[in-house]
This record gives structure tokens, sequence and C-alpha cells, in this order.
């Protein structure tokens, strides 16, 4: 998913069809809206109707919420940068991620629209449920909430300067990402599975000249 040139203006236009145009794009407060009156339910429903105690409830939706970021972590890794090509292929990778390197200070692209949003959550609480039955009505809301939060930091990468000095590795990992190296620091919401699994930055750019330093993150915020 490489680009000739990276834009910090502007978006992609994804559609001819001006009405699909508009389902490509949303706001995070729209989707936090959608959510989160379903993570709220959902726990209400495990602790209430599903028979589990405050506390297996509380565990089960934070442990879930420690599983969104391994699967954030392999998604972004192997399917949003999934290489091909197949033209329908690459058009559906485009689609879905590549779109955001090129034009990736595109705010309205930074969450899932709506009803793609809507049918892949459906399409995941369903998986959940044939895998972990009942258990899935207190994990769903956890990874539901994991990936808000994902999609929160993402868009606070994308907009703003670090708000506090211990986030400043999590702009730089990610702005690495999109201007020096896509292959590496696939982590959005953490890095640490890319120290698990070996994607991390180092100091000195290996992929540049030797002894090159890296650019500084903060000047694409």
């Amino acid at each position: 998913m490489k680009f000739e040139k990276i834009h910090n203006k502007g978006q992609a236009r994804l559609f001819q069809n001006q009405y699909l145009e508009v389902l490509t794009k949303t706001h995070p407060l729209v989707i936090w809206g959608m959510y989160l009156p379903l993570i709220v339910f959902m726990l209400y429903f495990s602790h209430h109707r599903a028979g589990f105690s405050w506390g297996a409830t509380v565990g089960i939706f934070v442990f879930a919420m420690f599983f969104w970021t391994l699967f954030e972590y392999v998604m972004h890794r192997f399917a949003f940068h999934f290489v091909s090509e197949r033209p329908r292929v690459r058009k559906f990778v485009y689609i879905m991620h590549g779109n955001h390197h090129e034009f990736p200070r595109d705010k309205e692209r930074l969450f899932m629209p709506p009803v793609p949003s809507l049918i892949l959550a459906a399409s995941i609480f369903s998986v959940q449920y044939l895998l972990l039955g009942h258990y899935a009505f207190p994990f769903f809301p956890g990874f539901l909430l994991g990936y808000l939060l994902y999609g929160s930091m993402h868009y606070a990468i994308h907009a703003w300067n670090p708000p506090f000095p211990w986030m400043k590795p999590l702009w730089r990992n990610h702005h690495l990402h999109h201007y020096k190296n896509d292959d590496l620091g696939f982590g959005v919401s953490t890095s640490f599975w890319d120290r698990v699994f070996g994607t991390t930055f180092t100091a000195v750019d290996h992929s540049a000249p030797s002894g090159a330093l890296k650019p500084n993150p903060e000047k694409h915020c």
C-alpha cells in the first residue's frame, strides 16, 4: 500500500454515486451514540438476565477490551494491509483502509461509518455467540468499548497533538507508520503487540539511509 504522494488535505472519492459516498463518512460522536447505549444495555442484561455476577461481568468486560487490542493489531496488519494483484481485492482494501493512507488527515473516515459498522458488529457478535455462548453478552460490550476507544485514539492522533507527554510514543508510532514505513507500527491504541511481534520502530530507521533520523511525527499533527 504505497503511494507516490500522501495528501494532508482533501479526501478520496470512493464511489461515483453521491448517496453511497455519503455513507462512507461519519463523525465519532455518531458512532459513540450508536454503541454506548448498547454497551450499557448488554452489561445490564449480562447481570440481570444472563446470570453473571457483577464481578464476572466486569472481569469478562475488561478482558474483552484487552482482546480488542490484539484483534486491532491482527486486522490492521493482515487485513487492512493485504497485498493482492487482483483489482477487486485491491479496490476493497483501498476502500477499507488504503484511502486513509493516501489521505491520513481526512477526519470523516477515521471511524467506520454507521451502516457497514452495524453490519460488521452484528456479524462479530454472531461469531462470538457461536464460540462463547452466553459469555458473549459481557464480552461483546467490552470488545465494542475497545473499538470506540481505539477509534477515538485514532481520531485524536490525526487531529491533535498529544495532550500528555506519556502519550507521545503512541502518536509517534502511528505517524511513523503513515509517513515512514507502513510495514511497521500497526498498533494504534497500544504498541504492546508491536513489541510482542517485532514490528516496532527503533530509534534509527534501518529502511532509510544509514544513520538517518526518523521524522518528527508531531510535525504532521
